[in-house]
């Protein structure tokens, strides 16, 4: 029986081409899986930005504890209770209302910047990736709270409080990150990032309409024109500092008037600035916005708003007053509990819904340790209890007193978990890398 040659096109073992096997098609990507382009530049910029912040907080903080709890302490209170500004503009207010309305604008300006990035170029551009850290800080949110109302419900509860276990401190939950996330993958890392500033927004929602004085529309309709002219500024690239800050201010002031908490202006301010550059742009003028301002809002308007707001009486009689008052318990628990219940089972459940499961090497204990770190809650609470109990008064520090047990015991938690994590994922790429693996 005669062979004809194989020709080399047809080598050994290769089966015709109608008969090969159809290519596969592309597996879609688990959670947490990678990252956008812009989402990873906005990651680094962030972590690049708040670890210093939080270190600078975190001495705020202390100073603020060393002071209210030292023989003067009674200079402390009266520090606080300064009364500067011009009261014809019913701007006459104490040191403590201006950091809390003055300087945690230009926070809130810093974190517009933040979801305008977000919302246009990063993770929040795209619904697949954008719902995954929303749903999680809305678990994150619902779960603290409804841990708050239960516990409050009695007759020496206060269901007032009930937003205050719901925020996520960007900075200290970074600085936290930075140090003891290492060997996380990035998408991962992101995530919390991502998820806190949606949970600033929803903070920010929460803030306007139900911690708000009775509005006058009159002075809102006025700030918000003032908020429109900045916007137009910006897009005309009219950015010099003489215009704009003159701009923010007035916008801050009018809406400071008009009954809606002044913060919400620098959320508004920064949401009006493009997040895309023009042809010729090195950057857009969020992201530069973001990198001139970043500064002063991490370095000086938090940690003095922390030196203000983060005094409270620790000696053990003010402590066991906290520690028996529900108003207390219920931030603790929901910082400390419900902040990673929630994040948790909400995110198993898009991952049940969607059919999507974990990204290869990712487990749910990172997910876990993810969400403790997400329980320190501290700038946006300590405002919430502020605009809920009135300052200075018992629950507004046994308040002040459950932020902060909950905020250290979410720290530790969450930091322990993430070294455990990452030295299992550095461990697991390091066998990787191993040469014959």
């Amino acid at each position: 029986m005669s062979h004809e040659p194989r020709t080399s096109d047809e080598p050994t073992g290769t089966p015709p081409a109608d008969h090969r096997p159809p290519p596969e098609a592309p597996s879609r990507p688990g959670l947490f899986s990678r990252l956008t382009a812009g989402g990873e530049s906005n990651f680094l910029d962030t972590l690049r930005g708040e670890t210093t912040g939080g270190l600078l907080l975190l001495l705020g903080t202390v100073v603020a504890l060393v002071w209210a709890n030292s023989p003067v302490r009674e200079s402390y209170s009266a520090m606080r209770e300064i009364v500067v500004g011009p009261e014809g503009l019913h701007l006459d207010l104490t040191l403590a209302h201006w950091a809390t309305d003055g300087l945690l604008a230009i926070f809130f300006f810093v974190v517009g910047l933040e979801l305008k990035r977000e919302i246009v170029v990063g993770e929040l551009r795209r619904p697949t990736t954008a719902m995954l850290p929303i749903f999680a800080a809305v678990g994150g949110m619902a779960v603290p709270a409804l841990f708050y109302v239960l516990l409050n419900q009695g007759a020496d509860g206060d269901l007032g409080g009930w937003a205050v276990p719901t925020a996520t401190d960007i900075a200290f939950a970074v600085t936290v990150l930075a140090v003891f996330g290492r060997g996380l993958p990035n998408a991962l890392r992101a995530f919390l990032l991502t998820l806190a500033v949606v949970d600033d927004l929803l903070a920010i929602v929460v803030i306007a309409v139900f911690y708000s004085d009775s509005i006058d529309l009159g002075w809102l309709a006025a700030s918000l024109v003032a908020v429109a002219v900045f916007g137009l500024a910006v897009r005309r690239r009219w950015t010099s500092p003489f215009l704009l800050i003159p701009l923010g201010v007035v916008a801050w002031a009018l809406m400071h008037a008009s009954g809606v908490h002044a913060t919400i202006a620098g959320v508004l301010l920064g949401l009006t600035v493009p997040a895309i550059g023009r042809a010729g742009e090195h950057e857009s003028l969020a992201s530069h916005f973001e990198h001139l301002w970043r500064p002063v809002s991490a370095g000086l308007a938090v940690p003095v708003f922390a030196l203000f707001a983060a005094g409270v009486a620790l000696d053990p009689e003010s402590l066991a007053a906290a520690a028996g008052d529900p108003v207390a318990q219920g931030v603790v628990l929901g910082l400390v509990l419900g902040k990673p219940l929630g994040i948790t089972v909400v995110t198993w459940i898009v991952s049940k819904v969607t059919r999507t499961p974990l990204s290869a090497g990712v487990r749910w204990a990172d997910v876990v340790a993810v969400g403790f770190v997400a329980g320190i809650g501290f700038t946006v609470s300590l405002l919430i209890g502020e605009l809920a109990f009135g300052t200075g008064t018992d629950r507004d520090d046994h308040v002040r007193a459950g932020i902060l047990v909950a905020s250290v015991l979410a720290a530790a938690v969450g930091a322990g978990m993430l070294r455990w994590r990452g030295a299992h994922h550095r461990r697991r790429a390091a066998a990787v890398t191993e040469p014959g693996a």
